[in-house]
């Protein structure tokens, strides 16, 4: 005796959602007669082919009937003085069992995509780098010590009477290039020392840009002075001080 099941429907609650969707039914107002009659064709047919399967099919068209036949009493009341709708546990079943097919599909569908994945192996020996120790470059200095020591440069510088527009050719690169030949002649200097002689508020303005860079680059480190408006250079090689 050879034995057949059914692979198109996980259980009744599957079947009556396949009935609901198909004929684009509303789940809130279910037409019990019409679902109940679909319902028992397929439970005659399954009963053919799997008793175990059948049975809970079996409990659930009894249920619809039980649903259909309430239906046809005059409709209770609850305590709130509502109508109480035969079908209201059946439509909360169906919603609780719609969410948990909808999230497993979308779980499978998850599980699918991550099958195609193959991640590189040997991962482990590839070098460590550690990130770089942003409180070893900068030692007792806040940007809020940055900023007071960036306007302190600012104010020193006198405004002309005229103003005239020039055009000052100067870069991010040259500056950069002239702190580290500062350092190299001098391996630490402070920044208003820097920036003193700078009478252009745009080339004190690219300065500290070019310094911020160099401190990204871990190419110079940066410490605290005895004047709160100021603060020390230090050339760096690999993130040590030299």
């Amino acid at each position: 005796m050879y034995k057949i099941k059914l692979e198109q429907f996980e259980g009744p609650l599957d079947l009556l959602l396949f009935f609901i969707k198909r004929d684009e039914l509303n789940i809130y107002d279910i037409p019990i007669s019409k679902i109940t009659k679909e319902f028992l064709e397929y439970v005659n047919l399954i009963k053919l082919l799997d008793l175990e399967v059948a049975g809970d099919f079996i409990l659930m068209a009894s249920t619809l009937m039980h649903i259909k036949v309430r239906m046809l009493l005059p409709p209770g009341v609850d305590e709130k003085g509502e109508e109480i709708d035969p079908r209201g546990e059946l439509v909360q079943a169906l919603l609780e069992y719609k969410r948990y097919k909808e999230m497993s599909e979308e779980l499978a569908f998850f599980e699918t995509s991550q099958r195609k994945l193959n991640f590189r192996s040997n991962y482990s020996e590839d070098p460590a780098e550690a990130p770089p120790e942003y409180e070893v470059l900068l030692k007792n200095v806040s940007i809020f010590d940055l900023a007071k020591a960036f306007k302190k440069a600012l104010e020193g510088v006198k405004q002309p009477v005229v103003h005239e527009v020039m055009k000052i050719n100067i870069s991010i690169d040259e500056q950069i290039e002239y702190i580290l030949k500062l350092l190299d002649e001098n391996k630490r200097i402070h920044f208003l020392t820097l920036v003193n002689p700078m009478r252009e508020r745009i080339r004190i303005v690219i300065t500290f840009i070019a310094l911020l860079e160099l401190v990204k680059m871990q190419r110079i480190g940066i410490e605290g002075s005895d004047n709160f408006n100021d603060f020390v250079l230090i050339k760096l090689n690999d993130g040590q001080n030299i």
